[in-house]
C-alpha cells in the first residue's frame, strides 16, 4: 500500500468515516497518478487553482507542495474537519477550503477575475453537469483538467458520427476542446470503484458563432435527442423547417448524432435568420 493510501486509510479510521457512495466518493490514492495530473495541469508556483471535491486532500496537497493558491471546494461536512487537519499540518497558507455545493456556487463571488485553471477528482454522480455549469458560468476558468469515469470522459470528447456522442459532448465542444490525456486503473481509489477512469483536459475556445447564443443551439439539441433516433424533419418539427436545414447545410433526413456543434449553431442562425 502507497504511503497516501495508508494516510486515507488512517485518516478514515480516526475520523470513523466511510466514503458516500450517494456523493460518489472515490478517493485518488496513486501518488504516480496524483503527481502525473498535477504535471499535466502545468500547475506552478503562483497558480491559481480550483479543486472541486477535494475529498481527504491527497490532490489538494500535491497542488499546494507545487506553490499554487488552491481553493478546494467540498459539499461534504463530514471531510472538512478531515480536511482542516491535512491543510493545518502542511498548506495552511496556501489552501483555502469552501464549504458549498458546486452545483449552486456563485462562481464570480468565490474566484473574481482573475485567471483560474480547475483540477479535480470529481464526484462521480455529478462530474458532467458541474463541469458544464463550471463551462457556462465561470469563463475565468479557462481550463480544466477533470478525473471522471472513463465512459464519462468518453461522452465528453465525442466527436460527431460516433456512438457516445450526445448532449453533453455538444454543449462542452460549444465552449472548449476536449481530449483524454490519462487513463486511471480502479486500483488508484480507495474504495475501489468497478470502472476505469480518464482525465479530461478542457481548455476553453471562441463559440463557433457570434450570431446565434448557447441557450438557442442547446434548445435544438436537447429537443432533437430527446427523439434521438428519428430523423431531423421529425425531431425538430415546428422548431426548424427543411428549408431552414438545408440553408444551413443540413439534410432534414440526418440523425443527431451526424452532426457537430458547427452544424448545430448553424441550424440555430438559420431558425433565427442571422445566417450569412
Amino acid at each position: 500500500m502507497s504511503s497516501v493510501a495508508e494516510g486515507i486509510a488512517d485518516l478514515l479510521a480516526r475520523h470513523r468515516l466511510d466514503p458516500s457512495k450517494a456523493l460518489g466518493q472515490n478517493f485518488v490514492t496513486d501518488p504516480e497518478v496524483i503527481s502525473e495530473i498535477v504535471r499535466l495541469s502545468g500547475v506552478v508556483e503562483g497558480s491559481d487553482v480550483l479543486e472541486v471535491g477535494p475529498g481527504l486532500g491527497s490532490l489538494t496537497s500535491a497542488l499546494a507542495e507545487s506553490g499554487a493558491h488552491v481553493l478546494a471546494v467540498e459539499k461534504d461536512e463530514r471531510l472538512l474537519a478531515v480536511l482542516r487537519e491535512v491543510v493545518a499540518e502542511r498548506h495552511h497558507d496556501t489552501v483555502e477550503l469552501v464549504h458549498t455545493d458546486a452545483l449552486g456556487a456563485n462562481w464570480a463571488e468565490l474566484l473574481g477575475a482573475g485567471r483560474w485553471r480547475m483540477v479535480s477528482n470529481l464526484p462521480y454522480n455529478v462530474a458532467v453537469p458541474i463541469l458544464l455549469r463550471l463551462l457556462a458560468e465561470a469563463p475565468m476558468v479557462d481550463s480544466m483538467w477533470a478525473m471522471v469515469q472513463l465512459e464519462v470522459a468518453q461522452r465528453l470528447c465525442a466527436g460527431a458520427g460516433g456512438r457516445t456522442i450526445g448532449v453533453p459532448s455538444i454543449k462542452v465542444d460549444w465552449y472548449a476542446d476536449a481530449r483524454i490525456v490519462l487513463m486511471v486503473e480502479p486500483h488508484s481509489f480507495t474504495p475501489v470503484p468497478r470502472v476505469r477512469s480518464a482525465v479530461v483536459e478542457l481548455r476553453r475556445t471562441e463559440a463557433p458563432r457570434d450570431d446565434v447564443g448557447p441557450g438557442e443551439v442547446f434548445a435544438l439539441v436537447e429537443a432533437a435527442y430527446r427523439k434521438r433516433r428519428k430523423m431531423l424533419r421529425s425531431s425538430l418539427a415546428g422548431m426548424v423547417t427543411p428549408e431552414q436545414m438545408l440553408a444551413a447545410g443540413v439534410e432534414p433526413t440526418a440523425r443527431p448524432e451526424e452532426l457537430d456543434v458547427n452544424q448545430w449553431a448553424a441550424l440555430a442562425a438559420s431558425r433565427a435568420g442571422t445566417l450569412r
